[in-house]
């Protein structure tokens, strides 16, 4: 059995399980290994820091210093929340719908930035790195503070477990800067036009966002024998059939998201798209919508998308 199919089948089970995602953790932590934070992971995180960092310059001429941050899909490891707080962001928000992250892991996180500090690797991606800040986080290293709140108050940081398509902790216009890395590709359109409305509301009049997302086939990524292209054979009701609850994929193409920011409102300011592979595209029997669109499109792998 192809390991696609075989993972796709567990997480399929797993999805109909009370605590599913505390029985996904402990299946990728032990058979997949897909929740360590491993040092791939780690400078990935930072890569897309520094390109969100890069379009906020770009765009609004300004930096995270002083500024109000909204992470999408916090994750296992806060990489990038900590690398934005170390940028000098006055306030820090990361929205999550389940609870993945807690004090252990947040500290985890926090002993990586140390030990790339102390190899000298840490100001290659950080440009902007404030020192006084980072004495802040080798002390909490350090001291370990009690409890997890106490952790995110030092860091100026609200985790925030709830459905993003209601922020109630958050006022109208109270955000400059929000950023998402590999979660767009994980939410169902209807879905995901509810938090870009939301983001909407909170989202400062001068403030920016910037998405970074994935739109190959995430079963690709364990199982070499298929390409990235390979979940759009399949037709809708197929694809129910094999996409779970656990990481849905909702198999988006770069213009179906155009689609939903112009039905939002939300002008498009930059896209930096990598181009994929337009030979294994043509290698892929595409089913429709994929079928009806241009080729160039559909191959189009991963974005960045700043409005």
């Amino acid at each position: 059995m192809k390991k696609w199919v075989l993972k796709a089948i567990v997480q399929k089970t797993i999805s109909y399980f009370p605590f599913k995602h505390r029985i996904n953790f402990l299946f990728q932590k032990y058979i997949t290994k897909g929740v360590q934070l491993s040092d791939e992971y780690f400078l990935d995180k930072l890569i897309h820091h520094q390109h969100h960092e890069r379009f906020l310059e770009e765009v609004k001429q300004q930096s995270l210093n002083g500024i109000s941050v909204l992470e999408l899909g916090t994750g296992w490891y806060p990489v990038v929340p900590i690398a934005q707080y170390l940028s000098g962001a006055r306030q820090l928000y990361s929205v999550d719908i389940s609870p993945l992250m807690n004090k252990e892991r947040l500290l985890t996180t926090i002993a990586k930035f140390i030990e790339y500090a102390d190899k000298g690797l840490l100001d290659e991606y950080l440009p902007n790195l404030q020192r006084e800040r980072f004495e802040v986080i080798k002390s909490i290293h350090q001291k370990a503070p009690a409890s997890f709140l106490e952790c995110q108050k030092i860091l100026q940081f609200q985790y925030l477990v709830m459905d993003a398509r209601q922020l109630s902790t958050l006022s109208d216009h109270s955000i400059q800067f929000i950023t998402s890395n590999n979660v767009f590709e994980h939410i169902y359109p209807s879905i995901l036009k509810g938090i870009l409305q939301e983001f909407k509301r909170v989202l400062s009049k001068d403030g920016l966002m910037s998405h970074f997302i994935d739109m190959s086939d995430h079963f690709a990524h364990l199982d070499h024998t298929i390409n990235i292209y390979h979940f759009l054979r399949f037709s809708e009701q197929q694809w129910l059939r094999i996409d779970n609850s656990i990481q849905p994929q909702n198999r988006l193409r770069i213009p179906q998201y155009r689609t939903i920011y112009q039905e939002l409102s939300i002008p498009i300011i930059k896209e930096e798209n990598r181009p994929g592979d337009i030979e294994k595209v043509k290698a892929t029997s595409l089913s429709e919508p994929f079928a009806s669109m241009p080729i160039e499109e559909v191959a189009i792998s991963h974005s960045y998308v700043v409005s």
